[in-house]
């Protein structure tokens, strides 16, 4: 199998590594501060911070979609789409992401919140 040398990364995540550089083939790999594989982004301190306003601003975008084409303002109107599209943009991957800061938990459950105003 080949591997697409563009596509290779090196991630180092611990404070004391030395950081060594890699190479593939005969190609030196780049150095990369955090890196996404299957929609969850991961930095070197394994904080995912990012990864909740990532996810709080998907599920604002689409709030303010749902919001701006719904004609009905009424909470038992917009509650079903919020369910459908804006919920599983917050919990996709929860259990490995899963905020670690009350900060983040404030944010995703701001989002929460909007549509009931």
């Amino acid at each position: 199998m080949k591997f697409n040398k563009a596509k290779c990364k090196v991630l180092n995540m611990s404070q004391g590594n030395p950081k060594h550089n890699y190479r593939l083939g005969g190609e030196w790999i780049e150095r990369s501060p955090e890196e996404k594989d299957l929609g969850v982004l991961v930095d070197k301190k394994l904080n995912m911070s990012q990864q909740c306003a990532l996810a709080a601003q998907k599920a604002n975008h689409v709030l303010g979609h749902i919001k701006s084409s719904v004609t009905s303002r009424s909470r038992e109107g917009i509650l079903p789409f919020c369910s459908a599209l804006v919920r599983p943009h917050l919990e996709y991957c929860v259990q490995l992401w899963g905020s670690q800061y009350r900060k983040d938990m404030d944010l995703l459950e701001r989002v929460q919140r909007r549509p009931q105003r």
